[in-house]
């Protein structure tokens, strides 16, 4: 259900009260009783919103402890590399595990300008550190790095983000999450009791040590994107930060690369009041989402576009990106991961390890598999959440990661690890590239992969579901499935597990020759999650949705 302001400006009422959310931050104390207000690590951190007493002081007091200790276990000494994002909320969480990482005596290394930090960038500094002499990765030794990123991503205003990422540089395990998310709620009821430096004095400390992270990450970026091609071709690049941590880091770009990227929209504001609203009638800063950017699209329609032949967009702690092109407006995810797939695996990368692989999460388009077979890539497919590529990456199983949800991370250009967190700058930049290398825009190449692989239709919906309900899904089996044919194709594949990793998926995925969907309980509401897509017709696909519903209520005795 699309909201009927969805695609419309942000109004006054729509903006957050930054005082109130930052005092409450404060002021809020939640009950460790109601597990509304407990902490609860998602597929990347722990997130909530001060005003709902699900992200305060106590919270962040008490994973800060939870990090300590479970850092000290795994033999983890070297620094802890710490950004915030934009959020209003993120600032003074900063603050607060600051106070507690000190106390504790853990290193802290934080940006030498006061800047902000995106996700991505994070992921480079603890990889780059812990890199070993001969170039390779390190897993285990002495001196090694993890990190923090305060961020509750592309999430409205009102909330705020804690993501721990271990050595590995992405997001943690759920072994790890689950023993910090522990370990914090024990600590909830009686935060004060934990021990913390005064900020005042804290931020003196020589524990906390200045990193400049924008010099760091972007002198870097040549070893991932062909810059030269970029520039000898004169592409000019649109960039629409969405009032995130990559705002400041794309001028450094312009100017060490010598290209010509121009930021549509530098602005700042905790309120995000320059955006329009999402599809379910709140501000979120999702670069892929054509309501929420429809301000910049109507901006470029209306003249823009002749400074820019396409456009790319970050979310706040930019790991996340959005594709926008000449008479096509915002790319769907899954199309732009696509396109990149071929060009990266169709030559563009000659120094990638043979035999590398694709990996996309198990409700990523079919194109995807369509795309990669065409090029004879191996495909792996892993559950939902990027934290499924961290290993895969890290190892060079796979060279390229990506999700429906506007996500991915490559290799560099030598076949080594880049990140293994969500990178919202480098598909920005590699359309760029793609566009310098072909001569046509990504939108332009999916027209032809649409030419060649077949035209799809692909949604997402959500259903209303018990708590009972959601539980019965980790227990699924293909056996719960009695249906034997979806919009009227025989079924192929029933699968409670991912064929690229065997790791369970908390649901299921049905599949016929030209159709399929999957379905995963939410991790925060009473609801779950249908994805569909049809290579048949948009008939089909609403035929195989409402199908998808009756076979999922059935399988969960509802």
């Amino acid at each position: 259900m699309v909201a009927n302001n969805a695609g419309k400006p942000a109004t006054q009422d729509d903006l957050i009260d930054v005082d109130e959310v930052t005092s409450r931050y404060y002021d809020a104390v939640p009950d460790p009783d109601d597990p509304a207000q407990r902490v609860s690590f998602g597929t990347s951190g722990h997130r909530g919103s001060s005003l709902k007493t699900s992200f305060n002081e106590a919270h962040i007091v008490a994973i800060s402890q939870a990090i300590a200790e479970y850092r000290k276990k795994a033999g983890v000494t070297g620094p802890l590399y710490l950004g915030r994002d934009t959020h209003a909320l993120s600032g003074p969480a900063m603050k607060t595990a600051i106070e507690v990482l000190v106390a504790n005596d853990v290193t802290v290394r934080i940006d030498s300008r006061g800047d902000f930090v995106p996700t991505p960038v994070i992921s480079h500094a603890i990889l780059t550190h812990n890199r070993a002499a001969d170039g390779s990765q390190r897993f285990k030794g002495e001196g090694l790095a993890d990190g923090i990123v305060v961020t509750p991503s592309h999430n409205p205003p009102t909330d705020g983000g804690f993501k721990y990422d271990p050595v590995t540089g992405g997001p943690a395990p759920a072994e790890a999450t689950e023993a910090i998310a522990n370990r914090a709620n024990e600590l909830l009821g009686h935060f004060r009791d934990v021990k913390r430096v005064p900020y005042e004095e804290a931020i003196k400390s020589p524990l906390v040590e200045r990193f400049d992270y924008r010099d760091h990450y972007v002198s870097d970026l040549g070893d991932v994107i062909d810059f030269d091609a970029i520039r000898s071709s004169g592409v000019r690049l649109g960039i629409d930060p969405l009032g995130g941590a990559s705002v400041n880091y794309w001028p450094l770009i312009n100017e060490k690369y010598g290209l010509s990227i121009g930021v549509v929209r530098p602005e700042v504001d905790p309120t995000w009041r320059f955006m329009t609203i999402d599809h379910d009638g709140k501000i979120r800063m999702d670069p892929s989402s054509q309501y929420a950017m429809k301000g910049l699209v109507d901006e470029l329609n209306a003249g823009a576009w002749s400074k820019y032949d396409l456009v790319g967009g970050t979310d706040p702690d930019a790991d996340r990106h959005g594709i926008v092109c000449p008479d096509w407006g915002v790319m769907n995810p899954n199309h732009y991961l696509a396109v990149c797939i071929e060009y990266l695996f169709g030559g563009a990368r000659p120094g990638w390890p043979e035999g590398t692989g694709v990996g996309k999460t198990l409700v990523s388009s079919s194109l995807i598999d369509r795309v990669a077979a065409s090029i004879g890539a191996k495909l792996v497919e892993v559950p939902v959440g990027f934290k499924w590529f961290v290993d895969p990456l890290f190892t060079g199983e796979v060279a390229f990661g990506g999700e429906e949800s506007s996500g991915m991370s490559f290799l560099r250009r030598d076949g080594r690890v880049w990140t293994t967190d969500k990178d919202g700058i480098i598909p920005d930049l590699l359309a760029a590239e793609i566009t310098a290398k072909t001569g046509k825009n990504p939108a332009q190449l999916h027209q032809e992969q649409v030419a060649k692989f077949g035209e799809s239709w692909y949604r997402r919906v959500d259903t209303s579901t018990t708590l009972e309900q959601k539980r019965k899904f980790a227990g699924l089996t293909p056996e719960a499935v009695s249906a034997t044919t979806l919009a009227g194709e025989p079924i192929t594949a029933k699968l409670t597990e991912a064929p690229g990793n065997g790791a369970a998926l908390g649901g299921i995925k049905v599949t016929t020759k030209n159709n399929w969907f999957a379905a995963r309980p939410s991790g925060t509401e009473n609801i779950y999650k249908i994805y569909a897509e049809s290579f048949a017709s948009p008939e089909a696909l609403d035929q195989v949705l409402e199908e998808a519903t009756d076979v999922v209520d059935k399988a969960l005795g509802a």
